[in-house]
């Protein structure tokens, strides 16, 4: 069960990055862009810690309090989770 969680949060992970560079890359050219609402839910949904990544590497959303506060929270949140289960 463990390792099928942490398999889930690893892809969510390096889905909301990809969205994070997708983004910034659309934002760089003013084009359509992904919603704060789908970043967030994405967040929620396992890809907390890929977002803080994705938010830092490629510059975007730090100045959004709800990212720059928000997704480091939700990912200790993840991390605490996936050690207590890890524990178990």
């Amino acid at each position: 069960m463990f390792n099928g969680i942490l398999i889930y949060t690893i892809i969510m992970s390096i889905v909301l990055c990809a969205l994070m560079a997708y983004d910034k890359e659309r934002a760089k050219n003013n084009e359509w862009r992904v919603s704060e609402k789908t970043l967030i839910i994405m967040a929620l949904c396992g890809g907390a810690l890929g977002g803080v990544l994705g938010m830092y590497l490629f510059r975007h959303k730090t100045k959004h309090n709800k990212f720059a506060f928000g997704l480091p929270l939700l990912g200790a949140l993840h991390v605490f989770v996936l050690v207590q289960l890890a524990s178990m």
